[in-house]
């Protein structure tokens, strides 16, 4: 069966960018009932900590050293959460900004995923490859400013190339972006905004 693969970035279950997710996987629904969608928020489901036996594997892979029982354990773990962004065949990754960036645990789940051997590899003729296929992925980025106009008092959205490279470094190229913002302020901005937004995804969602 088809996967759509769905990463849940936010803490609030009532946030714009959850909301937003919202109307593209009923849309989504509709367009392919027969598809699976694979749910993971990051705030409900447990990330290891980088450190400890999961750091001491990812060296050991890096110089070729064979795992103990301990690393290869705790390296499972995140080739566990690797492979359900692996096994999906579309991605959608719905985020707020925070300070301009990503929350840091999204930051958390991709320094977990972002693995020698798992999701890149590195040639000393060549440099870094990807690991992963290609596959359509939308990311939705909800923020306070409004940087789809520009009226976003000076302040720089550090969010969008993040998440662009952090996906291009793993393989994943086909990435197209649904700011929402803002998200705060004045009542009429916010509902142009959410429409605009909202009518943006029930298209993209319907050939998705």
């Amino acid at each position: 069966m088809p996967k759509l693969f769905h990463l849940n970035c936010s803490p609030r279950a009532d946030s714009e960018s959850s909301a937003g997710a919202g109307v593209f996987v009923d849309r989504f629904r509709k367009a392919r009932p027969d598809w699976d969608i694979d749910v993971m928020n990051l705030w409900r489901e447990p990330l290891p900590e980088f450190e400890g036996y999961v750091l001491e594997a990812k060296y050991a892979r890096m110089n070729g050293r064979n795992l103990t029982d301990s690393q290869r354990d705790a390296f499972a773990v995140a080739e566990r959460i690797a492979i359900r962004l692996a096994l999906a065949d579309r991605v959608l990754i719905s985020t707020p900004m925070w300070n301009f960036s990503i929350p840091y645990r999204l930051k958390q789940w991709f320094d977990v995923i972002i693995q020698p051997g798992l999701t890149f590899r590195f040639d000393p003729a060549i440099g870094y490859l990807p690991l992963l296929k290609d596959r359509p992925t939308l990311v939705i980025v909800a923020s306070g400013s409004d940087f789809i106009t520009g009226m976003n008092r000076g302040r720089t959205d550090m969010a969008t190339p993040y998440l662009r490279e952090a996906l291009r470094f793993i393989g994943v190229n086909n990435v197209r972006f649904v700011p929402i913002g803002p998200t705060t302020g004045p009542a009429e901005p916010i509902r142009m905004a959410r429409e605009n937004a909202y009518r943006r995804l029930a298209e993209l969602a319907a050939g998705f």
